[in-house]
């Protein structure tokens, strides 16, 4: 049956990060693209419909988030999450990373102590390291292709004058969704060690059947209230160059010292189409993403059967949540500092390099399958024609 995302869209000469800039972060051209993440399908028709709506007022003036907005966005937590939050709780910034970086200013010092889960989405490195914190890392334990939290480390980390621990939920790049029981553990260590914890869920949407995302801050108790959840529509319905997200933080006292560092930093007006963009999405494109999902889904079913078909060599660790697959490429006859060039060079295919995660990463790629399928079946007919080659 054929499906709305099966439409294959040309992105190129639309000042593409991902289809425009290819030669220059790849080496050379022609070079099919399956790696930032954001989709290779149009966003939902609303979305567009309301950007025209409000561009044909033809004033474009500095603007606020609205309450339409808030309450919209309250509605989807509840929705979609069952977290019922306040709108007042609700900040509203360009980006994750823009918010990450903003709570690392606001709520610690030069030198602190900064630890995440490895490997992990790599600009949230320079957020520490360029801010003047110490990175620590609590690597994730690899059982077989299944990664979990190894409490024991972390406990022995945190518990070392850590000041702030950046949580990725749904986890970017492995896609596990955490059970409720390791979301309890990490809200257990954060209280005993008096730690921040600032939750990156902007993943949360796109959790596939079986597994359920629970916002980590709707667990916590009145007795610890650190916690500041990262969410936005960008991921959701592709809409990332409109550089919107919304900060969620209960506890009064650092809600206000985000507010003012964000401030502070000038980061604190948005665009306006952005804003226009996320009320649509939250209030009127549920139905699009369920769409989305079933065939995100498929796609992954797609990816997974073909490389234990025609490239076992390459493991495919499936995702719970994200359109981003782990690949674990320890069984080719390729150097693992050396995957990088043959995906570009041999396959014609442009991946993240797993070593930019972290050195757990090492001997992994990271690839993005939010695309109409016969894109995906392309590049995975790229990476099979350049495996076989080696054998020859």
């Amino acid at each position: 049956m054929s499906s709305i995302f099966d439409e294959v869209v040309n992105r190129k000469n639309t000042d593409s990060l991902k289809w425009d800039y290819c030669k220059q972060r790849f080496g050379k051209s022609g070079i099919l693209p399956m790696w930032v993440a954001d989709m290779d399908f149009k966003s939902p028709s609303i979305i567009s419909e309301a950007i025209i709506q409000r561009a044909q007022h033809g004033i474009f003036g500095y603007t606020e988030a609205s309450e339409r907005l808030s309450a919209a966005l309250a509605g989807w937590m509840k929705k979609r999450h069952g977290w019922q939050i306040d709108e007042k709780w609700i900040s509203y910034s360009p980006g994750v990373v823009t918010s990450v970086n903003t709570a690392i200013l606001a709520y610690t010092k030069p030198g602190d102590k900064v630890l995440m889960q490895t490997p992990i989405y790599y600009p949230f490195y320079n957020s520490i390291i360029d801010n003047e914190r110490e990175l620590v890392t609590n690597s994730l334990r690899d059982n077989n292709g299944h990664y979990g939290i190894d409490f024991e480390d972390l406990e022995k980390k945190l518990s070392d004058n850590v000041k702030m621990m950046i949580f990725c939920s749904p986890h970017n790049p492995i896609g596990r969704v955490w059970k409720i029981d390791e979301l309890k553990e990490v809200l257990r260590l954060c209280k005993k060690y008096n730690v921040i914890l600032v939750s990156d869920e902007i993943h949360s949407d796109l959790v596939f059947k079986g597994h359920k995302h629970i916002p980590i801050a709707s667990l916590i108790e009145d007795d610890f209230k650190n916690c500041i959840t990262l969410v936005s529509p960008t991921k959701t319905f592709n809409i990332a160059g409109l550089s919107v997200s919304a900060v969620i933080i209960s506890e009064a006292g650092l809600r206000a010292k985000f507010r003012s560092t964000l401030s502070k930093n000038g980061a604190n007006m948005l665009n306006i189409f952005g804003l226009v963009a996320a009320e649509a999405a939250y209030s009127s494109c549920e139905k699009w993403l369920d769409e989305l999902l079933v065939y995100l889904e498929e796609n992954l079913n797609t990816l997974e059967e073909y490389f234990k078909e025609n490239i076992p060599q390459i493991k495919v660790i499936r995702p719970e949540a994200t359109y981003l697959a782990w690949l674990d490429c320890n069984g080719l006859k390729v150097p693992a500092g050396q995957l990088k060039d043959f995906f570009v060079n041999k396959a014609g295919v442009g991946l993240n390099d797993g070593f930019a995660f972290g050195k757990e990463g090492l001997g992994f790629q990271r690839l993005n399958f939010a695309c109409p399928r016969t894109v995906l079946l392309e590049g995975l007919e790229r990476i099979k024609k350049a495996v076989d080659g080696l054998s020859c």
